[in-house]
């Protein structure tokens, strides 16, 4: 007999990676519904209060939007943003060519923190959060290396100007962590907070049936 029926779960979240992350492990959303919020550190914020704040804040737009709009008051909400920080300070989000070329000067040959904060909204209200920190070092990067990365334009819309999942790879040397967290997601803690809040998807009903 399969377990109840599947939840509904809304990703506020338009990032194809963390869409990429949740379906390697089985995880569809059934609605996609990205957060424009103000991202603009407050003065003084510490960077892991900066990623849950934005985590939390974007939590809240979708919970609202999918009550107003979709009628959903029972779905599952998961919300997620990603900080890189040099010591207490934020690194920003490479919109632009100078902006991506400053964070990856400031990187090169330096140790920094990423830091993921999820954020799950169940049925009835409940709210389970987790902050994930991971450190990553970066090997000194010549010019002619960095000058090549911004030809990739892998950086746009990267936190801390670079993408680890891609030729950035070859940049780092040492991370002690959660890789799929610098990515956008820690799926392990992700996949934790989902079923421990009883969300069940339609991948999980599928392996529990017994045949007749």
């Amino acid at each position: 007999m399969a377990r109840a029926r599947n939840s509904i779960l809304i990703l506020a979240s338009g990032s194809p990676r963390r869409l990429a992350l949740l379906e390697q492990i089985g995880i569809v959303p059934d609605h996609i519904s990205p957060a424009d919020i103000d991202e603009t550190p407050e003065r003084k914020e510490r960077p892991s209060a900066y990623a849950m704040r934005l985590a939390r804040e974007k939590a809240d737009v979708a919970v609202d939007r999918a009550r107003a709009m979709l009628n959903q008051r029972d779905a599952y909400v998961l919300a997620a943003d990603t900080v890189v920080a040099v010591g207490r300070r934020i690194m920003p989000k490479a919109e632009s060519f100078d902006v991506a070329q400053a964070c990856l000067k400031s990187l090169s040959g330096r140790n920094h923190t990423v830091l993921t904060a999820v954020v799950v909204h169940g049925p009835r209200g409940r709210v389970r959060e987790r902050l994930v920190e991971t450190r990553v070092k970066m090997k000194r990067l010549s010019d002619r290396e960095i000058a090549d990365y911004l030809a990739s334009g892998e950086w746009d819309g990267k936190a801390g100007g670079y993408a680890i999942q891609g030729r950035a790879a070859a940049f780092v040397t040492q991370i002690v962590g959660s890789y799929s967290a610098v990515v956008g997601l820690p799926l392990y803690e992700t996949a934790q907070l989902l079923s421990g809040m009883g969300y069940v998807s339609s991948g999980d009903l599928m392996s529990e049936e017994v045949p007749a």
